[in-house]
């Protein structure tokens, strides 16, 4: 058996999304034998975000800069500013540099079922953010779930006294989905956005 400290590593990366303890101990052991190639690096990354490690004050998002890359980068569009629910929606719209504007995190979605209120979420400073003047759009990014949605409908809400164009990304059939494998919630929403063929 492993040593106490070992096991404890195990047992750190075993907590992880996506690693059990099988795949935690195979991560342990290839950092073990990769000692300088692959743990000494693993640890000055991860002391280094430890250290630096910040939540943008202006939109909610997790850099090692306050404010984050994103929110200081002149070339941003500070006009269009897209709503998500959590960091890695942001990080995942982010990763296909198709959104040439800002963002703001809400740090969850409504749910009566958990208990999360709209004081429970960054709506009040998104709100604040559109009432500055300089946004023109706001994208509600939420997810295509029930509670997504009616976070979605409930920023609508909020907003429409705001002079800023509400959009919503597009949800349906995706690009090679075929029809037999999707669910009802997916077809019954493309059929409902659909529109005419040019």
């Amino acid at each position: 058996m492993a040593s106490h400290e070992i096991e404890t590593l195990v047992q750190a990366l075993a907590r992880l999304p996506g690693l059990g303890p099988r795949s935690a101990r195979r991560a342990v052991l290839y950092l073990l034998k990769k000692r300088e190639g692959a743990l000494a690096p693993l640890l000055r990354a991860l002391e280094g975000v430890n250290e630096r490690l910040s939540t943008c004050d202006t939109c909610g998002n997790v850099d090692t800069t306050n404010p984050c890359g994103i929110c200081a980068d002149p070339r941003r569009d500070s006009r269009m500013l897209c709503v998500v629910e959590d960091v890695p929606d942001l990080w995942a719209l982010e990763r296909s540099r198709l959104f040439p504007g800002k963002f703001h995190v809400l740090g969850g979605k409504l749910s009566a079922l958990d208990g999360v209120r709209p004081e429970d979420l960054g709506i009040d400073t998104l709100i604040a953010r559109v009432s500055g003047g300089e946004v023109d759009e706001v994208v509600l990014a939420m997810n295509a779930t029930l509670d997504g949605q009616t976070t979605a409908h409930y920023l609508a809400e909020r907003l429409e006294s705001h002079p800023v164009r509400i959009t919503q990304l597009a949800h349906g059939l995706p690009v090679g989905g075929e029809l037999d494998y999707l669910d009802d919630g997916t077809l019954a929403q493309a059929l409902r956005a659909r529109r005419p063929v040019s």
